[in-house]
């Protein structure tokens, strides 16, 4: 783990963003306990939910949500659907000069919300979860999920030499300056999780790791498809991995750590 500062003013807005497609059983009550959370914790900010495709009731939940929670604002993908895209959909419509990514399902606990907050207020620019060290844990995680999980993750921390157990894990937080710092970012589905810790990791960006509580999802049915995503895993890790031994630092930012 990462322990180096970076010098940074304080943060004033946070965006997290939510992709959502086809979860009108849960994204009620998800905007809503992270909105109560965030509002109790005197967290200034903004919840951009962007609605990815849904043939469900999601956006009209979401537009009705909007009419009682002031800080909600919906957005719809009307271009090319894929997780990934719609993170991108959602960073790009982001006002906020600090982001968490946050699943629609209420898998993250909107407590950890806060906890990535006042790291990034510490001076850290990326803060990752892990539900793998101490402190951090899983409920109901679905064994061969847990096993294929564990294998790609020690198989990335191996091959980028880093300390960072859960980079798979897509609940992170990053200041926006770090976003933009890893644009264009490519990957159109779920391993948009590893393209941006990667990449921040690799492009000189300071981070930290902290323990974060997993539950599996409650209703409606898991988007990530193992069997469609392990060439893409793979893709996105060996594009990055290149441009850290090859690129000679043609990406890295100014004044950054290694």
């Amino acid at each position: 783990m990462e322990t180096v500062h970076h010098t940074s003013g304080p943060l004033k807005l946070l965006s997290v963003v939510i992709p959502a497609r086809d979860e009108a059983g849960c994204i009620g009550s998800t905007v809503e306990h992270l909105e109560v959370e965030l509002r109790r914790q005197e967290v200034p900010h903004e919840i951009i939910v962007v609605d990815d495709g849904s043939t469900d009731a999601t956006w009209s939940i979401l537009t009705e949500l909007q009419t009682r929670i002031t800080t909600l604002r919906p957005v719809q993908n009307l271009d090319r659907h894929g997780f990934g895209l719609a993170i991108v959909h959602g960073l790009n419509a982001a006002k906020g000069d600090a982001v968490v990514i946050m699943m629609a399902d209420e898998s993250d606990d909107c407590r950890d919300v806060v906890v990535y907050w006042k790291k990034l207020n510490e001076g850290f620019e990326c803060v990752f979860g892990s539900r793998f060290m101490r402190g951090g844990g899983t409920i109901d995680y679905p064994q061969v999920k847990w096993l294929l999980n564990r294998l790609a993750n020690a198989f990335i921390a191996s091959l980028f030499r880093v300390k960072l157990n859960d980079t798979t894990n897509a609940f992170k937080a990053y200041r926006m300056t770090v976003i933009d710092g890893c644009r264009p970012l490519i990957a159109p589905h779920f391993n948009l999780t590893i393209e941006l810790p990667l990449k921040a990791i690799v492009r000189g960006y300071t981070w930290t790791t902290v323990p974060i509580t997993w539950r599996n999802r409650r209703t409606g049915e898991a988007k990530l498809k193992i069997k469609e995503m392990g060439s893409r895993y793979f893709f996105i890790c060996m594009y990055v991995w290149f441009e850290k031994y090859f690129s000679r630092g043609d990406y890295q930012r100014p004044g950054g750590v290694r």
